[in-house]
Order: structure tokens, then C-alpha cells, then sequence
């Protein structure tokens, strides 16, 4: 008497049964490529309002420490527009001497004082183009004219445009530039300063961001 064979798959079953698990590893494999998608985007919009954040207030601390001295020699700085500390604010662009830098080092040949300013700029990074970025200028040293040297750092990527606005006091207004190189504003800074930044969202809308800060010093520091 024979025995009968064990029961096997045809060949159609085979066939079904593979399928099923391409698709099943082809559902799995698009899902983890989707999540890993995901965290990249998020990742890169959390980076991009942690660099607004951080460009917004040091920006504010730093406005908000200006201020202007005739402590100086004034032998050697003869005018107002080659004095070692100014106020020269733009729409676009802001260039003053303020008291917020603070050493990295405890022997760095440094104080508390330097010159910042603040413009937007076409992106110096190799392989990017068509970018501007915000772009910060140190200068520690008050001994040159404000416009020269220093050293500059990008406080904020893919900046469309920056404006900067000036309160004034007296006439309770905000104006769209302030020089205290001009005789009339050599020793007085506005009491606030408006900043609002235009840049790309994750969507690709162009929206503002807007801050203010007040400034503590906004008179001449006197000589004694």
C-alpha cells in the first residue's frame, strides 16, 4: 500500500504569496522613506526659527547697549564723521558702537565695547546662489574708523531684506534714518529701535518678523 505525499504549494501560490510580500516590503520601505523625509523637514524648520530667534535678540541686546561718547582725543578724531563711537542707521543697514561684547577669554586684549552692523548681503557660501543672508560685522577695536575692518559672521540664512526704523521722541514718530554724525543728533540716540526681518516660511511665503528694543543710553556719554 502506498503512502500518500504531503500536500505542496502550486506554483500560483508561490507566485501570490511573493507578491503580496513585494508589496507589503515595497509599503513598508515608501513609509520609512516618508518619515525619514519628514524629520529632515522638521529638523530644517526648527534650525531655520532657532537662527531667527537667536539673530532677533542678539540684535536687540546689542541695539539696545548703543551708545555714543565724546570721551575720545580730539586731536585725532577731529570731526563727527571719524569719531571712534556713532549712531549711522539706514532703512537697510545699521552701523553703531555699543557696550554688549563680551570676551571669550579672560585675557583677551578686549572690553566691553565694539562696533556692530547689521545689512543683508548676497551669500558668500561656496556651491549657494541667488541667497542673501543677514550678515553681522564685529569690529572690537575703536581706534580706526567705524567702517573699516572687523570681522563678519551670518546671523541669519536666506534673508530677503531687513529695515530698521528710529524712534523719535520728540516728535513721537518713527523715522526711516538716524546719524549722529549730523550736528543736530551728535549726542542723542532714538530711544527705540523697530526691526523687521523679511524672509522665505517653510511654505515658501515670504512673511515679516518684528521686534522692537529700547535703548538705555540714549544720550551722550559726557567727558569728566
Amino acid at each position: 500500500m502506498r503512502r500518500a505525499s504531503p500536500p505542496g504549494f502550486t506554483l500560483m501560490e508561490i507566485v501570490i504569496a511573493i507578491t503580496i510580500t513585494s508589496f507589503i516590503g515595497l509599503g513598508i520601505g515608501v513609509a520609512f522613506n516618508n518619515t525619514i523625509k519628514a524629520k529632515e523637514t522638521i529638523e530644517t524648520t526648527a534650525e531655520h526659527y532657532r537662527m531667527l530667534r537667536t539673530a532677533m535678540a542678539r540684535m536687540t541686546r546689542e541695539i539696545g547697549a548703543a551708545y555714543v561718547s565724546d570721551r575720545y582725543d580730539s586731536k585725532r578724531y577731529r570731526d563727527a564723521f571719524d569719531r571712534p563711537t556713532n549712531f549711522i542707521g539706514a532703512r537697510d543697514k545699521l552701523m553703531f558702537t555699543t557696550l554688549a561684547h563680551q570676551r571669550l577669554s579672560s585675557d583677551a586684549k578686549e572690553s566691553d565695547q565694539m562696533i556692530v552692523e547689521y545689512q543683508v548681503k548676497a551669500s558668500v557660501e561656496k556651491g549657494v546662489r541667488n541667497r542673501n543672508d543677514l550678515v553681522r560685522r564685529e569690529k572690537v577695536v575703536l581706534e580706526e574708523r567705524m567702517e573699516r575692518g572687523g570681522s563678519e559672521d551670518v546671523l541669519f540664512e536666506g534673508a530677503k531684506k531687513i529695515e530698521f526704523q528710529y524712534w523719535n521722541s520728540e516728535r513721537k514718530q518713527w523715522e526711516d534714518e538716524w546719524d549722529t554724525r549730523r550736528n543736530d543728533r551728535k549726542s542723542i540716540l532714538p530711544t527705540r529701535v523697530k526691526l523687521t526681518l523679511f524672509a522665505v516660511d517653510e511654505n515658501g511665503k515670504e512673511v515679516k518678523y518684528t521686534t522692537q528694543t529700547r535703548i538705555m543710553l540714549n544720550t551722550e556719554m559726557p567727558r569728566y
